[in-house]
């Protein structure tokens, strides 16, 4: 698939761009819509432009920002106040904050590119079911793209069709995204295969659509409604083609990409000629993710997104064999990622007590790093993105049948995330547990499964959790303002230039 994305994918980028302002001027040289959209190869071309757009900064970088560090597993001591105020502290003062405004634009690239595949393809002289798999992934991504846009930015304009210069949608209800949502993955699902072999690994596949489906459902607390997908994956067909990695840590390696707990993940390689995130300048674009050099330790990376302390201390069961989880030393950097303490812990080739003394309490989340294969980062990680796992798929079923009544079938699920983790099941655990009470434990059991994944924002949303009471273990939470910081502000930029687009409340 990285190949694939790599050869193919960018052939047809220029062709696929969003922008339309109305400064825009017709390039002679650039192809156009009627020259290319001709073949089964100009399809598969823009349908790998499509996966592209995950390499863009505002997405590959950025994204990952506002759904860790502004939720209260991440914080931010950057010296770059504006990644502070922004995307951890809830001080949004520009409505025009460019890594906030890269979010919004590079998905809307998505979208267009996303539009043109699934309004030009259906012309192609082209293998019938080749064709419909080709516009089930465009459809696929059209909803992880608006997935994005409706979780924070809240009531987004819907475009379904190819944009063209002069185009003003009109801002749709959370309601209508959230439909449209659900309809192109109920759709991209009844098409796309089961799974992908060889160069095609990573494509999106009918587990994917499903998955995320459900993770929509589960987002407007249409828990009934969610257990059809999730039955697929947990009981049904899915469960012959997924399952959890023996080691926990196998889900974060570059050794171990699109194994079989991968329902769908974001394809990244290195490029060593790369200077620039704009996925239409080749050959020298970034086909990786610079997440990790921001994320990094410091000394290492960046350092302006890492985690919170608190938790670290979520991981207090001991295993079945009484030794410490496995999945804290998988998560997170600190002064014992190492058991035995700073002396023994490695942060990229030293230990912590080398490179950061005694005192050092910061933490930083440890997966997607590449600290398993060298002692520095840089720009241009090749470590894929693990956007949903099916241990997360897994903890989003138990959620599911305990919302709707059925509790005591749910701790199964939660079983086996915990089995493969070394600790006693939750059955033997803590049995009898009541709808309430077995929420509060899935809402331990995502923190430790699932922490620096990206899930944290959305689960707070879900439950209804965000809020300033968020504050006594998260500080940055005390700035947060209710019906307002649950959504970032509607660019004015774009409202400058389409007045048919609403300001978020409060802003």
């Amino acid at each position: 698939m990285k190949k694939i994305l790599i050869c193919l994918g960018l052939s047809a980028v220029a062709l696929l761009t969003g922008c339309n302002r109305s400064l825009d001027i017709v390039n002679p040289n650039q192809l156009t819509a009627e020259s290319f959209w001709k073949t089964d190869a100009d399809a598969l071309a823009g349908v790998n432009a499509v996966y592209s757009t995950l390499h863009r900064g505002g997405i590959s970088r950025w994204l990952p920002f506002y759904y860790i560090i502004r939720s209260d597993e991440g914080r931010s001591q950057s010296p770059a106040t504006d990644i502070v105020n922004n995307m951890d502290q809830f001080l949004v003062t520009d409505y025009n904050y460019g890594n906030a405004y890269a979010i919004w634009n590079d998905n809307y690239i998505g979208v267009n590119r996303a539009n043109q595949v699934i309004q030009n393809v259906p012309n192609i002289a082209m293998d019938e079911t080749l064709k419909n798999r080709y516009i089930g992934e465009a459809k696929f991504m059209r909803g992880l793209f608006y997935y994005h846009l409706v979780t924070l930015f809240g009531n987004v304009p819907l475009t379904l069709q190819t944009s063209v210069v002069g185009d003003r949608p009109a801002s749709a209800t959370i309601a209508q995204v959230w439909a449209q949502i659900e309809k192109d993955l109920t759709e991209a699902a009844a098409v796309l295969p089961t799974t992908y072999s060889g160069g095609n690994l990573g494509r999106a596949t009918k587990g994917a659509a499903y998955a995320l489906l459900a993770k929509a459902q589960m987002q407007q607390q249409k828990y009934t409604e969610a257990l059809t997908p999730l039955q697929w994956l947990a009981d049904g067909e899915g469960k012959g083609i997924y399952s959890l990695m023996p080691n926990y840590r196998d889900n974060f390696l570059i050794t171990s990409e699109n194994n079989r707990e991968s329902v769908f993940e974001w394809q990244f390689q290195e490029n060593p000629a790369e200077f620039t995130d704009d996925d239409s300048q080749t050959p020298n674009q970034n086909y990786g993710t610079s997440i990790a050099q921001f994320f990094g330790p410091s000394g290492i990376g960046w350092s302006d997104g890492e985690a919170n302390r608190w938790p670290i201390y979520e991981f207090n069961e001991r295993t079945t064999t009484n030794a410490r989880d496995p999945r804290l030393e998988a998560s997170f950097l600190f002064d014992s990622t190492d058991v035995r303490g700073p002396a023994f812990t490695q942060i990229y080739g030293q230990t912590f007590l080398q490179r950061y003394g005694t005192t050092n309490k910061r933490v930083w989340f440890r997966k997607f790093q590449n600290d398993h294969w060298k002692n520095e980062e840089g720009y241009r990680s090749p470590n894929n993105w693990r956007y949903i796992r099916y241990a997360d798929v897994l903890l989003l079923y138990a959620e599911a049948l305990n919302a709707t009544g059925k509790t005591t079938q749910a701790y199964a699920y939660v079983d086996q995330v915990r089995r493969r983790a070394g600790l006693p099941t939750l059955t033997a655990a803590r049995p009898g547990l009541s709808q309430a009470q077995f929420l509060a434990q899935l809402k331990h059991e995502r923190v430790t499964e699932l922490s620096g994944e990206g899930h944290r924002w959305n689960d707070l949303v879900r439950w209804g959790d965000l809020g300033p009471q968020l504050a006594s273990r998260d500080p940055a939470f005390s700035t947060f303002v209710k019906g307002k910081s649950e959504l970032l502000p509607i660019p004015q930029l774009d409202r400058d230039l389409n007045p048919n687009l609403t300001q978020n409340p409060n802003y």
